[in-house]
């Protein structure tokens, strides 16, 4: 009998459902079932009831029950005990737009809320996020982009999308006055693009592709790693570029670069939360993981 078989016991009566004990400890579905099964197979006895509409436990569920929560209150409080003052670190893996426009904007919060929980932030892109959680070298992961990778659990927290920015000139204020310019009329210049592994530059390919418009036929400048350079460049007047609205908010309303909202349904993607699938998340990163996702929920 493990730890997690009864943590993810204890969520299923607590949720009454599989599914909803599945998002409260960031574990897959699959997951949840195989550790109730296991539960089951070494007592020797039925512990839930399921039916199309509830999951009840049996009387040995019930009594299992109170003493998972005894045995996990307890567990609770000796890792705090042995814990260093009882401060928590959580090392985050966050890409270009959650480091730069999310974390700044939830951490402080959350820091009031628990103040012994601290982070240590690894920015890298969506694969760099992934590619280290796959090694162990992060808790939790934000990323802009999925990862093709089957050992990783993605939970949409928040939804962003793309804008296509350009210099303040009279040519492009010309353009913003009018209700009929194209995307391809403001993409005939000069274009600065992002890096490829980014979940920016993905959200923009994909918008290029369902305009019909080839990379091969844009007039590209610059390729660049780093959002704020892009809008400095584009501020700067070298050409327009595909980015984040989050991350042009500011030169927006600064009025330093002109926003040309393009087609919702081609540019809008989700960010995620990220964790390794069947790996438990010890309690305070729990906890963070579903701060964050209660914050942005109503955004999605």
């Amino acid at each position: 009998m493990e730890f997690k078989q009864l943590q993810s016991f204890a969520a299923v009566i607590r949720c009454g459902s599989f599914t909803e004990a599945a998002e409260e400890l960031f574990l897959s579905q699959p997951t949840i079932s195989i550790h109730i099964r296991q539960l089951e197979e070494e007592l020797h006895t039925k512990l839930l009831l399921r039916t199309t509409k509830s999951v009840k436990p049996t009387p040995k569920g019930e009594m299992l029950f109170e003493y998972a929560q005894r045995i996990l209150e307890l567990r609770e409080r000796i890792v705090q005990a042995c814990s260093d003052d009882g401060e928590n670190i959580i090392h985050l893996g966050a890409s270009t737009i959650p480091s730069a426009y999310i974390l700044p904007e939830i951490l402080p919060k959350y820091g009031a809320l628990a103040p012994n929980t601290y982070f240590v932030i690894h920015q890298g892109d969506s694969k760099e996020v992934a590619k280290g959680l796959l090694e162990g070298l992060y808790d939790l992961g934000l990323t802009g982009m999925r990862a093709e990778e089957e050992s990783l659990d993605y939970i949409p927290f928040c939804q962003d999308r793309m804008v296509l920015i350009t210099p303040v000139n009279q040519h492009y204020l010309a353009l913003k006055a009018r209700k009929d310019v194209t995307a391809a009329e403001l993409l005939r210049g000069p274009v600065i693009l992002r890096e490829k592994g980014s979940g920016s530059r993905k959200s923009a390919d994909r918008f290029l592709e369902q305009a019909g418009i080839l990379e091969e036929d844009l007039q590209v400048v610059a390729r660049v790693n780093d959002q704020e350079a892009v809008k400095n460049l584009v501020a700067g007047g070298l050409g327009v570029s595909i980015l984040s609205q989050r991350a042009a908010r500011n030169f927006q309303e600064e009025r330093r670069v002109l926003a040309f909202e393009l087609p919702e349904l081609a540019t809008s993607r989700n960010l995620y939360i990220v964790f390794r699938r069947g790996v438990p998340l010890p309690e305070y990163v729990r906890h963070f993981a579903d701060f964050v996702r209660r914050t942005y929920l109503p955004t999605i």
